[in-house]
């Protein structure tokens, strides 16, 4: 992955993933992210407008590291990075999509949850893996262990990370950054609740600060 993609992962320490099922939800929700602290958001490629959400919050807010998650194809790779997605993420190992995304220079952070995947991620050229669905496939107990052996990987886990276990993952050497929902609710989505998620992201960003000693800008 490039350095400065990476770097601004472990600097931002959570990273909000958000299903946006309206585009006109994308630039406020964007504002809330960037000024609660967070400016980073993983768009899941799985609603209709996700592409436009992601075109129209780097538009507005052009330094902030907007990606697409659940990218499950290469047509999808495609349209993401049209759209001005900066990085993908894949639930899982898809060698098509890996491949393909190397070969274009397209950041990407793949799924893997087994050694045999760990393995084969590897195999491929790629040190950078999601740890999904985390908790129920062992959380960091488990990443702790496959770390043994495999001492050059590191992980962004999602799924199951709460603002009651962030913590612990963050503490982890091995880990890159965390992938929450809990800070972009869709409820407060829906009702255009912006200063809860606001406050909410803000409470995520002190406890990366308190974590991981960033001094807030």
């Amino acid at each position: 992955m490039k350095k400065e993609i990476l770097s601004r992962f472990e600097q931002i320490g959570i990273v909000p993933v958000v299903v946006l099922e309206d585009a006109t939800h994308a630039v406020p929700l964007a504002k809330a992210l960037v000024e609660g602290g967070l400016p980073c958001a993983e768009v899941t490629f799985r609603t209709a407008a996700a592409a436009q959400c992601i075109q129209q919050m780097r538009k507005a807010f052009p330094d902030m590291l907007v990606g697409a998650g659940t990218v499950v194809s290469v047509e999808q790779v495609d349209a993401a990075v049209d759209a001005g997605a900066q990085f993908v993420v894949s639930p899982g190992l898809n060698p098509e999509v890996v491949r393909y995304c190397l070969l274009k220079e397209i950041p990407i952070i793949p799924g893997a949850v087994t050694p045999s995947e760990m393995e084969q991620a590897m195999a491929l050229g790629i040190t950078e893996l999601k740890f999904f669905p985390s908790e129920p496939s062992g959380g960091l107990p488990m990443i702790k262990a496959v770390t043994a052996p495999y001492p050059k990987l590191r992980f962004m886990p999602t799924g199951g990370i709460t603002p009651q276990n962030v913590e612990d993952y963050l503490s982890f050497d091995k880990i890159i950054a965390c992938g929450g929902t809990w800070m972009v609710r869709p409820e407060w989505i829906a009702v255009g609740d912006y200063k809860a998620i606001e406050d909410s992201v803000r409470q995520a960003a002190e406890l990366v600060a308190r974590v991981r000693g960033r001094v807030e800008e």
